[in-house]
């Protein structure tokens, strides 16, 4: 064994002895609380029906390059300005998904001597992205204005400010209004990962932004279509001049292949069935209403305060949470344990995600079981 494979089987190691190991676990048949297909589209035989008929005639199979050589089409062309008018932007930019887009906006646009100021919770793909740029990026406390203020004060020059609407692991959605006043009165540039309010917040499914009416104080909006929208990909939303530099410098849009037809297709027919069926949206939020009161009804104790799909139960430590969740697995509940290192020591924890078609009464019994596997 030569040093190399010795170092990684010391990490991967390191990841075993604090039971930390992740492994794939194919696909699971039983009642799904753990996917991000909130509304039901990514298995919606309409939504089906609908890419079928975008796609009678024959396509290609792929893109066959990015899009500044072979694989731009009147198609993606077509689909920027429908969702920029859905999202209520100027402009928007597809990417090939959420990860690629935030590492490359952050990468691209904050330049050297600018500062960059996050929520210490928002995703990993802003972090990455934020590490790769020349600017300096520094964390503020979890949906905190007040510790935000303190941080806004100590720069000047070109500032971004990042933050989630929604958080993916507390489910807890930002104080989006008090940003919005802070960065206008310091005169810094507000960028808002909107991953997990796409397609559940506001009437048709514009996002969390623009169903508080603040979308024109964005500077730029991240809306991606693997969780809700059931598709594949994601979107900056802002403005033109923003849409032009990314395609002139972002290189993980410039260097990569295009999304195929097929995608481009997908992701239409999904937005469409969306606006024709909105009303599942409040079906949505009918059941998380349920779940929390379930949750009271039960006297379950554990959980972070959220109205999202994204319900989170603290079980503090990895052998701890890990045996919850296979309790829950066992009695036939997909919910996966959300281990330590991905969320802080000690705030382990059970991470449900509530659905359009999960049913009254499975939802109870998930409950119900989740307090014998606590106790």
């Amino acid at each position: 064994m030569n040093l190399l494979e010795e170092r990684l089987l010391e990490k991967l190691d390191e990841r075993k002895n604090s039971n930390a190991f992740r492994k794939l676990s194919g696909q699971s048949l039983i009642i799904d609380f753990c996917s991000n297909d909130y509304l039901g589209l990514a298995k919606s035989p309409e939504v089906h029906q609908k890419i079928s008929q975008l796609c009678i005639s024959e396509f290609p199979l792929g893109s066959t390059g990015s899009r500044l050589i072979s694989g731009d089409s009147s198609e993606y062309q077509y689909l920027e300005t429908f969702l920029s008018d859905f999202h209520r932007g100027e402009a928007s930019l597809i990417f090939n998904s959420g990860y690629d887009a935030n590492v490359g906006f952050f990468s691209t646009i904050p330049q050297r001597g600018d500062i960059i100021l996050y929520d210490e919770l928002c995703h990993a793909s802003m972090r990455d992205g934020i590490r790769l740029s020349l600017a300096r990026g520094y964390p503020f406390s979890h949906n905190d204005p007040s510790a935000l203020r303190l941080k806004l004060e100590q720069f000047s020059g070109n500032i971004f400010v990042a933050i989630e609407s929604i958080y993916s692991m507390d489910g807890n959605r930002a104080a989006i209004q008090k940003f919005v006043h802070l960065c206008e009165e310091f005169g810094a540039h507000l960028i808002v990962d909107e991953a997990h309010s796409t397609g559940i917040y506001g009437k048709y499914g514009e996002g969390l932004v623009v169903s508080l009416g603040l979308e024109a104080k964005i500077f730029a909006r991240l809306h991606t279509f693997g969780k809700a929208i059931g598709a594949h990909g994601a979107i900056w939303v802002g403005s033109n001049l923003l849409k032009d530099y990314l395609i002139n410098y972002c290189r993980s849009f410039i260097y990569t292949t295009a999304l195929p037809e097929y995608s481009i297709a997908h992701i239409k027919s999904a937005y469409t069935f969306l606006l024709e069926n909105h009303h599942r949206i409040g079906l949505l939020h009918q059941k998380i209403q349920l779940f929390k009161e379930l949750v009271e009804k039960n006297e379950i104790i554990g959980f972070i305060p959220s109205d999202s799909p994204i319900q989170s139960c603290i079980v503090p430590g990895n052998d701890n949470v890990k045996k919850v969740a296979s309790y829950l697995q066992e009695n036939g509940f997909d919910v996966r344990p959300i281990l330590h290192p991905t969320v802080a020591n000690n705030q382990e924890r059970i991470r449900i995600c509530i659905h359009e078609y999960n049913t009254n009464d499975e939802i109870s019994q998930l409950l119900k079981t989740l307090k014998m596997g606590l106790a």
